[in-house]
């Protein structure tokens, strides 16, 4: 299989960024600790930090953003139960089965004409809450994704999420987010973060994406959430040890690299511009903030399309049998930026 070279653009994903030099400093300097038995002081300052910005009281380092969303769901839910997300969500396309294999539960899908890049209405989400009836299964959870990864990173409609926020109080369901790229959203439509962060009974926020560390998640929720994740945490195998290389990294990454997002997201409105201008691009999803998803016309395949711009140093990614996907990140320049718009226009 082929891989970029260290010269070309890599717009596959957001995950690809390499820790910067002021990044490894930082991961060197960091005081560490056995972090199962509480002790790595990095972490500790990290979780503490980062759930108080968010108005919660506690959160729970995790290696990737997909076990905390899985460690989220076991908590919230019991085998039997139902979960409530959309057709475009991650974990249900991308985490494995994980919601029936770790969990026992089922899912009920969001879709429909209202429902567009992974938006969930409260009144769509309604009409999906089983009644209390042992015939149906019990409707545990309702998981949002912020941004919606399938939908091109849509930014969730913030009067929306308040609205589903009530539905799911008034109805005692707790309401997750999985906010792998929540910074995205955050930058691109500034709030106040603890106020964001109160509509949701738990959030997964990712490191290893926008930011540009190169692992972590954190889970955040009450203190009793926060315990019971750590026991299925340690079900998982997801507790190490001397991880405070790794903290040092996320809060590198959140001090020096938030602002940054807001120029990812100019890049991909670019990018957008120039394929949706290309007579072989059918359509290009509204770009919200740093994913660029483009449809292919009648007859073309992602493999030629990806094939020609990879010969000059350009890589996107296959998303489905037309589509193509394409991610600004923080190792993504101007000078790649017009390459890539290059390449698009020489493929015929």
């Amino acid at each position: 299989m082929n891989t970029p070279a260290p010269h070309d653009a890599d717009f596959r994903s957001d995950t690809v960024t390499r820790p910067s030099k002021a990044m490894l400093e930082a991961m060197m300097a960091a005081p560490t600790g056995d972090d199962v038995f509480g002790e790595d002081p990095s972490i500790n300052e990290l979780q503490t930090t980062v759930a108080g910005l968010f108005g919660f009281e506690a959160a729970l380092f995790c290696p990737s953003g997909t076990q905390s969303n899985q460690i989220a769901i076991a908590v919230h839910t019991r085998p039997g139960d139902e979960v409530i997300c959309h057709r475009l969500s991650h974990i249900y396309n991308y985490e494995g089965g994980g919601i029936a294999r770790l969990s026992g539960a089922s899912v009920r899908l969001i879709e429909g004409e209202h429902c567009a890049r992974g938006a969930m209405p409260a009144s769509d989400v309604a009409l999906q809450i089983n009644p209390d009836d042992s015939h149906f299964a019990r409707t545990a959870l309702v998981s949002v994704e912020d941004t919606c990864n399938k939908g091109g990173g849509a930014i969730q409609n913030r009067a929306q999420l308040a609205e589903l926020s009530r539905l799911c109080r008034s109805r005692k369901l707790p309401l997750h987010l999985d906010g792998a790229r929540a910074w995205n959203a955050l930058s691109a439509s500034p709030t106040d973060w603890a106020n964001y962060g109160q509509q949701f009974d738990s959030i997964s926020l990712c490191f290893s994406k926008g930011l540009g560390a190169p692992a972590g998640s954190l889970l955040l929720g009450s203190e009793a959430f926060i315990a019971q994740a750590h026991r299925q945490r340690k079900v998982m195998g997801g507790g190490m040890r001397q991880i405070g290389l790794l903290a040092a990294a996320c809060t590198h990454a959140l001090n020096h690299h938030f602002e940054g997002l807001a120029d990812d997201h100019t890049r991909a409105d670019e990018l957008g511009s120039a394929l949706a201008s290309h007579p072989q691009i059918q359509a290009v999803l509204p770009v919200d903030t740093n994913i660029v998803i483009a449809q292919l016309a009648h007859g073309r395949t992602p493999d030629e399309f990806l094939s020609h711009i990879a010969q000059t140093g350009i890589w996107g990614y296959p998303f489905g049998p037309d589509r193509v996907r394409f991610v600004t990140h923080r190792d993504i320049s101007d000078d790649h930026l017009n390459r890539a718009v290059a390449a698009i226009a020489s493929w015929s």
